[in-house]
């Protein structure tokens, strides 16, 4: 593409990114879309987001995404919040007006229940769940679980506060279905449907391991992922050895992509060309 002064540029904060597809997919779909834009990443913690946020309030963007460590935090530094958003507690779309200002939203949430029930075919009010992550991700998945009905959602994290926090909010937000579960307490999984692993454990630095000790597998269950790098976590692949069926989260990736980019240009997305990018990259990944 042709980089000038009119571009739109578009940002993932974040870290670890180096496993992200999101870029290649989200120019893939801006070049088919013909629109003037550039999606980069900027690897960044907790630590400087502030700073980041704050500074591109006055640069050429059309607004940013966000990821892992920063979908909660980043909700301070926004001027307003989609009620949506405000409800699940965690923003990874951020949608800058002509005014400057920062528009909160959240489009995990929705590319989550698309991929789940379209490609999954789970009817989530007939489901009782377990999450493993009550970070942005988990906040994004729990939230729509609840607000589209779910029978029950256990959530365990490694950080307990963070679990403990989702299940009350969701409990106070949504609907009362949510129930917190220690960390490595895994007696509630029996009584589950569908098992959910957002805690980033098997992606990145932590490849090769697993939230939970294969026992308690059952092969009735359905395993769902939001990693999708790898395609198949360890997760997923103990589960598959059990005979369950699974997901990984790269339709979830593909569906709040297409949704972002509406939000930032206020057009429909080409889903196509940026499914095609993605597995394309998954191809060259297999070779």
């Amino acid at each position: 593409m042709n980089i000038d002064i009119n571009t739109k540029m578009v940002t993932l904060i974040g870290t670890p990114l180096n496993q992200s597809f999101a870029a290649r997919m989200q120019n893939a779909g801006y070049e088919a879309a013909g629109l003037n834009m550039l999606y980069f990443y900027t690897e960044a913690d907790k630590e400087h987001l502030g700073d980041i946020v704050n500074g591109l309030r006055y640069m050429n963007f059309a607004g940013f995404a966000v990821t892992k460590p920063n979908k909660v935090r980043v909700l301070r530094y926004l001027d307003e919040l989609d009620p949506l958003c405000r409800k699940m507690g965690a923003s990874n779309t951020v949608a800058k007006t002509k005014d400057g200002k920062l528009i909160g939203y959240n489009t995990d949430g929705i590319g989550f229940y698309t991929s789940l029930t379209q490609d999954g075919g789970i009817e989530v009010d007939q489901s009782v769940f377990f999450c493993f992550g009550g970070g942005g991700a988990g906040r994004a998945m729990c939230s729509v679980l609840a607000h589209y009905g779910a029978r029950k959602i256990y959530i365990t994290d490694a950080f307990e506060p963070c679990a403990k926090s989702l299940a009350a909010d969701i409990n106070e937000n949504f609907a009362p279905v949510a129930e917190f579960v220690h960390y490595e307490d895994f007696s509630k999984l029996a009584a589950c449907d569908v098992v959910l692993n957002a805690s980033g454990v098997g992606m990145g630095a932590s490849i090769g391991q697993s939230p939970m000790p294969t026992e308690h597998i059952q092969p009735s269950q359905f395993y769902f992922d939001a990693c999708y790098n790898p395609g198949k976590t360890q997760f997923l692949l103990n589960a598959e050895e059990k005979g369950c069926r699974v997901l990984n989260g790269l339709d979830m990736s593909l569906y709040q992509g297409a949704a972002q980019i509406e939000l930032w240009t206020g057009q429909k997305p080409p889903v196509e060309a940026m499914r095609r990018e993605l597995l394309a990259i998954l191809a060259e990944q297999s070779q």
